[in-house]
């Protein structure tokens, strides 16, 4: 993109590469970077100013290197190739849906979730709950599953973190430019922007409504920044998980109501509303309250109708993880609402309670909502479907509390986004011919013995260098920003060791995964980390929510660690965790550490992140290394013992 005084210039894609705009706009290379590889060809300076962004790259391209592309022989063979790919698997008639399912084609999954973790460039998820609800939508793109997705547009997404020279974590808002990330406005049959609307105490909010390309599934999102609405209502949406229980209620009304009135204006019916987590629960009386009107029936028969067509998956194994509302709140937005179901007020606050609740010192709980009328409800691991019957027991009072109707669905993860690039060239070339279409089949791994066990290793390696040098490139940006001096900076640099035993703690610094254990005996690991001839070292990566003073504590402590003379060059802390960091760690440490309280971990994917990159799990038996242990690929800390108290887990 060109500027001349006011004039912007910018570049045309020649005809013979055309095609890059539209795959630049479907996030399928998020998870085939071979098409990636075609920009840094391009010109490499530039993609990686512009992020690795292939949106915002086209934006500002020279025409001349355009040009050169779309007359060189071998670029035009390669874009010939991905193109190919792309529109085979874009039109593709033999899906895995369409083969198992072949009655269901007429059948439509409505997912909901609070986050998407998608790509690192586009900020609109936190942590694992997001990452989740990316891989989902990749997962059902591959397979075929007929699903459409509702989430909000955060002009500023999610905090990007910065960490100060005394460990302490400092929040930064960014606002992200829209016009230069994959994302495209809808619109409606008049070619206008496509708007739905929900009724707010104040008046009413409307939202305007945007997509973004997923393989073969849309995800739709909802935007409150627009002159339609008051100055008060506009900033709902700017950011995920920002401001007080009001802005909270808010998101979640726009969530799950006006997403489910979004649906209705796409004309699309879904057969099923899937909430990811209990942010969306407000969909239920939403979608109560449009079954009484159109069908002329009870409130109880309309509850009936809904639960046939909802499915809630809860990730929470404690009562707090719930969004809690006080009572004024949810009678200052939903005032009058329950005369639409025949039911009083009192009713209609107690929908959200467990049975015989104190009505005057309870909230109103999402989860507890979702749970009573959605028609299937599932943990996220075996253990944690155990946790949630006992810890939602009383939502069902007259049979056992281990009996509830709380099943449970392992969560996984979309495999070919998380092997890195040339360990997925080791598996082309070992594996059977198109292995990635069918990952579910046991058998599609068994060749994976006949990989050598120097290739194997060397991939590491290559990936564990990179890691190294990221680390590196991380670490002196941020102690240089914060006035340190070279020398101290290269000291702790310089020691990173490729040969080193590399061990990975990165994700959210919440304080129930323990960050810090590794450090309960500051002699111990002072004597591992320092013997010359078993060299070992550590890096720790992860943010902790604005409003968590304890999981900040852990960022500052570990900090602190990492600057006592001991621990020098051998305690690494990353700054500004996200999806791009994260698939550096998980392919290039040795072994990956995971210590939660158990059974405080509900599923916890990342460890089969650095599986499928070859790398060994250390972890205690919780979420899905409950169930993923075999006893030969990986190693436990502590047993399946049930402990009286969290301290006795520490000992």
């Amino acid at each position: 993109m060109y500027i001349f005084n006011k004039i912007t210039v910018t570049p045309q894609l020649p005809s013979r590469i055309e095609k890059l705009s539209e795959i630049a706009n479907n996030l399928w290379w998020a998870w085939n970077t071979d098409f990636l590889t075609l920009f840094k060809k391009i010109d490499g300076d530039l993609w990686e100013q512009v992020g690795k962004n292939p949106v915002k790259f086209l934006k500002l391209v020279s025409q001349e290197r355009l040009e050169l592309a779309a007359n060189n022989p071998e670029f035009v063979k390669e874009y010939d190739k991905i193109v190919e790919n792309f529109q085979n698997y874009i039109n593709s008639k033999n899906t895995w849906f369409k083969k198992n399912y072949p009655d269901n084609k007429n059948d439509l999954i409505a997912y909901f979730s609070a986050e998407y973790g998608l790509d690192q460039i586009l900020p609109i998820y936190s942590g694992g709950l997001g990452i989740l609800s990316g891989d989902h939508l990749k997962s059902a793109s591959d397979l075929g599953i007929p699903l459409v997705a509702v989430g909000l547009l955060y002009k500023q997404g999610f905090m990007h973190q910065r960490i100060d020279g005394y460990g302490q974590q400092k929040e930064e808002y960014i606002d992200n430019d829209w016009s230069s990330l994959p994302v495209t406005p809808v619109k409606d049959v008049e070619g206008k922007d496509l708007l739905v609307y929900v009724n707010l105490p104040k008046k009413k909010l409307y939202l305007k409504v945007w997509q973004i390309k997923v393989g073969r599934v849309t995800l739709y999102l909802m935007d409150s920044d627009i002159d339609a609405n008051i100055p008060e209502y506009r900033g709902i949406t700017s950011t995920l998980y920002g401001g007080n229980q009001e802005t909270r209620i808010q998101q979640e009304i726009v969530l799950g109501m006006a997403g489910t009135s979004l649906l209705k204006a796409l004309g699309l019916k879904p057969t099923i509303y899937h909430m990811n987590e209990g942010h969306s629960a407000f969909l239920i009386l939403e979608l109560i309250k449009n079954t009484i009107k159109e069908k002329q029936v009870s409130f109880e028969m309309a509850k009936d109708i809904v639960a046939s067509k909802t499915v809630f998956t809860t990730h929470t194994p404690v009562p707090a993880g719930n969004d809690i509302f006080p009572i004024y709140l949810i009678e200052q937005y939903f005032n009058g609402y329950w005369d639409r179901f025949s039911i009083s007020r009192e009713e209609f606050f107690r929908l959200g309670m467990k049975p015989n609740a104190d009505i005057k010192n309870t909230g109103f709980n999402m989860g507890i909502l979702a749970l009573k009328f959605s028609g299937k409800k599932n943990g996220v691991s075996k253990l944690h479907g155990a946790v949630s019957r006992e810890l939602f027991g009383e939502v069902w009072p007259n049979i056992a509390a281990n009996e509830s109707p709380i099943s449970y669905v392992t969560n996984g993860i979309h495999t070919c986004t998380w092997i890195a690039p040339n360990m997925k060239r080791l598996y082309n070339k070992y594996l059977k011919p198109y292995w990635q279409d069918d990952i579910q089949n046991d058998d599609t791994w068994k060749r994976i013995y006949d990989i050598p066990d120097k290739e194997l290793w060397d991939v590491h390696m290559q990936r564990k260098t990179k890691l190294l040098n990221l680390v590196k490139e991380n670490i002196t940006t941020r102690l240089k920003r914060e006035g340190y001096h070279y020398d101290e900076i290269n000291n702790i640099v310089s020691k990173l060791d490729p040969n080193a035993l590399t061990i990975g703690f990165s994700r959210r610094f919440a304080t129930y995964k323990r960050a810090t254990l590794i450090f309960k005996d500051l002699e111990r690991i002072t004597q591992i980390l320092n013997n010359q001839g078993r060299p070992v070292q550590i890096i720790f990566a992860g943010k902790a929510h604005p409003s968590d003073g304890e999981g900040k504590e852990l960022i500052k402590y570990i900090h602190e660690i990492s600057m006592k003379p001991q621990f020098k060059g051998k305690v690494f802390l990353l700054e500004n965790y996200n999806i791009g960091l994260s698939k550096y760690l998980i392919s290039g440490v040795d072994v990956w550490l995971n210590n939660p309280r158990r059974p405080m971990e509900a599923s916890g994917t990342s460890g089969q992140k650095a599986s499928v990159n070859g790398v060994i799990n250390f972890s205690v038996l919780d979420g899905w290394w409950a169930e993923g242990y075999d006893q030969t690929n990986g190693w436990t800390i502590g047993t399946n013992a049930e402990y009286s108290s969290y301290e006795d887990q520490y000992q």
